[in-house]
């Protein structure tokens, strides 16, 4: 029961950060001027990257480490790439 409260509260705090880091991602690549192809490529891995970067700062809060840190890490970027 305990793990499904976690992953609830993790999938919603990843789908929010997601959509912040859609505008963040979006305001880089207009500053970079990019279009069309350059412009997808770079959206997904800036989109990507801010995934995996909110799950492992939030693996790190949760002071996970060695199979269940990997475990969560897996799991949440499955979800922040379900929630797009």
């Amino acid at each position: 029961m305990r793990n499904l409260i976690v992953a609830a509260i993790a999938t919603f705090f990843v789908a929010n950060t997601a959509s912040a880091a859609d505008a963040a991602c979006e305001t880089k690549a207009t500053e970079k001027k990019l279009a069309g192809a350059a412009k997808n490529s770079f959206m997904k891995k800036c989109e990507k990257d801010a995934a995996v970067a909110v799950c492992d700062n939030t693996a790190a809060e949760k002071k996970l480490a060695g199979a269940a840190k990997n475990s969560f890490l897996k799991k949440c970027q499955a979800d922040a790439q379900a929630a797009k």
